[in-house]
Formats: structure tokens, sequence, C-alpha cells
């Protein structure tokens, strides 16, 4: 039977440490809160009122229950306080001598059946244990912040902590209300393994000018349904914080070239830019502390994006070309954005189930109440259906939906050079093809490129505005000025294999694979892991099985053949799922399938 912890000690109160002041106390735990002075208490007894007033504030905990959770905790200063608790949690900074250090003085104060637990998020437990003589009763409990907020917490065994240890922390979690996911020590634990190495590839991507900062927030937040980009999560969190945890999850998890952190990282800790804490990150805050971002003379656009001063073209007319699913997504959103639509498939029969499944979404717009019936009649009658590349003679734009692959689309895009007239803008939907192999099929190069819709077109509100070296800043102008008309983000990016979106999201995805392959944790706490420790939409393996896994192979094929990273081949695993047929929702075994046989 667990045992019942009475008191806690929580070592360290700065905003993660009064977070975990705060989950216990709510409750019904008496914790002894310990810093090393009496400012550093006072400020951490101001973090806690202030996180319980604002609860009060939002009616999210009544002024009697605040008032009870604050007679709960005793402030002192100094680690002799906690010689009677039960368990005791250190939150202090991610250095491991300062650990160590606490760890042994704990080991000496804490009574002989007292928990000794450390809520590192990148350090080796292991290496804090032996700083003690009772390593076995040494575990981590990874709280995520905000502590009160965040319903996961990783639960961190060693080689020696006992059963009876991480039963009796697994059950403290579920009265605490917590999800927990049990795992060994391992570098980065399950989520920060999996997050840092995305973040860090994202501040790569700023740093060589691929894209401006707000476009790559936007690409990952509105492309992938996260809560923050990647480069705002990052001030949030501190840079500080950020390099400490990539660098010690590159020296202790294999020297992997993708956590070794970004040279622009350890800069701007230098510069002391360390984010919303310091009030300057990758973006400059009202003040220190604060999350209003405010204008700051960074400028939104970079080499490789469209200079201000370009000019975009005027647009009217569109033509699509293509019968797919996305090819019938574009053409409804031009069409109700009040282009007049030339829609260009293989046949009569081709164009009238484009037509059906174009009629069937607006008819569904209509009865969810977003679209009326004027409006939809409207948007049918902007739309022109032809079987032949001719009618393309006198739109503005084309934009091309046909199969993956490169000979179909250079041979299309050569015709549309010979068809249509001087000037206008040729794009490409590919997700995954060079866009300037497309456009070296033309004669007009600087008037080609890529408008990477999201499925389902209609409803995505990203487009990935993907520049060539020969595209002109004026084809990029109108490009963007068009996405903005059809009520999409455009965000501007290089051509180069993913773009921002896959780039950043199918190494993440491949790496949970290779974690899964290592018998680290299950498919389900992985998911449970990103979903509730990081809010993300979906678990990676969700994920995964939805997207198709045969698609994360072959992208991340793509991946690695054009960066040759070695972090980045394909996990052995995701190849065999895929050669024995489990590719997910498609075939109704994927990663759920396998990992339950």
């Amino acid at each position: 039977m667990a045992r019942e912890f009475t008191s806690v000690g929580v070592v360290g109160l700065g905003t993660m440490g009064a977070g975990i002041v705060e989950v216990f106390a709510r409750n019904g735990l008496d914790v002894m809160a310990v810093e090393i002075s009496e400012a550093a208490l006072e400020r951490g007894r101001a973090t806690l009122t202030g996180s319980t007033d604002r609860a009060v504030a939002k009616g999210k905990l009544a002024e009697a229950d605040r008032d009870a959770l604050l007679s709960r905790v005793n402030f002192q200063v100094g680690l002799d306080a906690l010689h009677a608790v039960d368990l005791v949690v250190e939150a202090v900074p991610e250095h491991l001598d300062l650990k160590q250090r606490i760890f042994a003085e704990l080991d000496r104060v804490c009574k002989p059946e007292a928990i000794l637990a450390t809520n590192t998020s990148s350090l080796s437990v292991t290496e804090i244990s032996v700083a003690t003589a009772r390593p076995h009763q040494v575990i981590g409990i990874h709280f995520f912040n905000p502590a009160p907020v965040m319903k996961l917490v990783e639960v961190v065994r060693t080689v020696v902590t006992s059963a009876e240890v991480v039963a009796d922390v697994e059950a403290l979690c579920a009265r605490l209300g917590k999800v927990d996911v049990t795992i060994s020590d391992r570098a980065g634990f399950i989520a920060n393994a999996l997050l840092f190495g995305y973040l860090n590839h994202a501040v790569s991507m700023f740093e060589s000018r691929y894209a401006t900062r707000e476009d790559i927030d936007a690409a990952m937040k509105l492309g992938c349904g996260l809560p923050m980009g990647p480069l705002a999560l990052m001030d949030l969190i501190g840079l500080d914080t950020a390099y400490e945890i990539l660098d010690t999850m590159y020296r202790r998890g294999g020297r992997d070239r993708r956590h070794a952190p970004v040279p622009l990282i350890k800069q701007m800790v230098t510069a002391g830019l360390l984010g919303r804490k310091s009030g300057r990150g990758f973006y400059t805050y009202e003040r220190p502390g604060s999350p209003v971002v405010v204008p700051d003379e960074q400028t939104p656009v970079t080499t490789e994006s469209a200079p201000a001063d370009a000019s975009p073209a005027a647009v009217t007319k569109v033509g699509i070309v293509g019968s797919g699913t996305m090819a019938t997504g574009i053409i409804e959103v031009f069409a109700k954005a009040g282009y007049e639509v030339v829609s260009v498939t293989r046949g009569a029969e081709k164009s009238a189930k484009v037509f059906e499944a174009v009629k069937t979404s607006l008819n569904k717009g209509v009865v969810r109440g977003k679209l009326s019936e004027a409006d939809r009649e409207a948007a049918l009658g902007r739309i022109t259906w032809s079987a032949s590349l001719d009618h393309l003679a006198d739109v503005d734009l084309v934009v091309e939906a046909v199969v993956e692959e490169l000979s179909v689309k250079k041979a299309l895009f050569a015709s549309l050079d010979e068809i249509c007239k001087p000037g206008v803008v040729l794009a490409t939907t590919t997700s995954s093809l060079p866009v300037i192999d497309v456009a070296m099929a033309t004669q007009r190069p600087a008037d080609v490129m890529g408008l990477h819709f999201f499925n389902p077109a209609p409803i995505m509100p990203l487009v990935e505005v993907v520049r060539t070296i020969r595209t002109s800043p004026e084809t990029t102008a109108t490009a963007r000025a068009v996405c903005a008309a059809i009520g999409k983000t455009g965000v501007v990016c290089g051509d180069r294999s993913g773009f921002i979106v896959n780039a950043l999201l199918f190494p993440y995805l491949n790496d949970a694979v290779k974690m899964l392959e290592a018998n680290y944790s299950t498919a389900d706490d992985i998911d449970h892991a990103m979903k509730l420790g990081c809010g993300y939409p979906m678990g990676p393996f969700e994920l995964l099985d939805v997207v198709g896994l045969d698609v994360a192979l072959a992208i991340q094929r793509e991946l690695y053949l054009e960066l040759r990273e070695p972090g980045f081949a394909p996990a052995p695993l995701l190849e065999h799922l895929v050669t024995a047929g489990y590719l997910g929702r498609k075939t109704g075994r994927g990663f759920r399938d396998h990992t339950r046989r």
C-alpha cells in the first residue's frame, strides 16, 4: 500500500518552486517552503500569493480556499526546517553541483525514511542521487510550468530507486490530480527530449535568415495547432534555461548535433537577452516579465523574404489546375474570396466531379451558418469549368495542384509558360518537391514560386509562400498580398526541403519513433507527455497515424537526403512498419496496433 504523505518540503521558491508549493497546499498537504535568504523567501511568498489571488479573481478559487491553502504553507530560511517532512522536492536552478550540494545537506537533515526528489528537467537524477547515502530513496518528480495548471508529471526513476518509492510518488501524483508518466533517467526525459530539438532547429532557421521570427511562429501555430510558436516559447522558457537544457542534453544524450545549442542562443544569453524575464529575447516585451510584445528595431523582413518596398501586382482572375482534394479546396477558397476562377481538369468527367465537390462543401457552409445561400450561388457563379489549359491565357495567377511527381509538374509549367501572358504568377502547391526545379522548366523563373496550402484548404489558415533564388520580389509580394486577400496567413520562406512546417514537425515525430524504438517509454505515455506537458493538440503517435506513416517516412527521407544531418535519418522502426503495411488510419493499422500486439 502506498505511503500517505502528510507533510512535504519544497526547496527553491522561484516560479516553478512556488507553483509546486501551491499544488501541494491546494491538495491538503502541509508544506515547508524553504529558500536561501529572507529576500528570496519574500519573493517566493509574493509569487504564491500573486498566483492564488489571480485564481480568486478569475473565479477558479474561493477566498476561503485560498486562505486555507496559504495557512498550510510555512515559509522558512535554511534546509534545517525540513527535518520532519515526508518528502522534499528540490526546485533550484539547473546546475548539477548546486543540486548535489543541496541533496548532500538534505541527506543529513531529513529523517531516514524521507523521500528526496528533484524537479530537474534535464540533469541526471542518478548523478544527483549519489550525493546522498540513500540513492534508493531519490527520484525525479518533474512538474511542468505553470505547475498549478499543467497536468503532467514525469516520474523519473534511476537504476537504484526502490519500487516502493516509485509507487509512493505515483500515488501522490494521483492525489494531486496529475497524470504521471514513469520513465528511466535519460537526458531530457520525454517532453524536453522531443521539445528542445524542435526549438533548437527553429532557432537555427531564424539564425540563418531562412524565415522571420513572426513567420516561423505563425507557421507552427497555424499549421500544427500549437499553443505557441517556437521562438515565443523560447522567450517564455528563458533562453538561459533553454541553453542549459540543450547543452546538458547534448553532453548526456549521445552528442547529437541537433541538441548542440545554436550559437545565437549563447550570444543572446551573453548579451542578457533572456526572453520575457529580461524584457527582451527573440521579441521585445513591455517590461521584464510581461507577456505583451511591443515593436522593436528588428525588421520582420529577412534577406530571403520580399523587400518591404516590393509592389504586388493586381490579381482578379485565378486559374486552378488539378482535380484532387487540394485543388477542390483551393477553388472554393478563391471563389468565396471574390476572385474569378478558371478550373482546369483533364476532361469533362473530372470537371463534373470537382464541381460536385465544391458545391457540396459550399452547401455544408450554408447548413452550418457560415455562408448564406446568396454567397454560395455567387461563389459558384465565379467559377468557369474547363478541360483545356488554353483557357488560362488571360488569368493573373495560376495555382497548380496536380500529383506530386516532378516530371508531371515540369511538363505542366512548360505548357503554362507558353500559354500564360507575361507577368502572370505561376505557383505550385508542392509540399515536398524543389520549387526551383519546377521554375526552371519555364523561361520565366522570376514569376514562379510555391504556394503550399494545407489540407483542408478552406479551413486551414496557413499558406507557405516559397520563393526560390530566382523568384522576383514583386512575385513574392503579389503572393503574400493574395494570401491576405483570401483570408490566409502567408509565411515566406526559402526553397528548402520541408519549408517551415514539415521541416520542424517531422524530425520531432521521427525522434518520438526513435524513443519508442529504444523502449524508453510507451506510445501512450509519449503522447500524454506532449499533450499534457507541452499543450500539443495531438501526441506524436496519434498524429503519425493520422498523417500516414508512409507520408512521414517519405518526408523524413527527403529532409535527410537534403540536409545530410545524421539525426534526421529515418527511424528504422518507421521504415519497418511502412514495409509491413502499417500506414496508420488509411489502412486501419498504425502505431497503436503495433505497440499493443
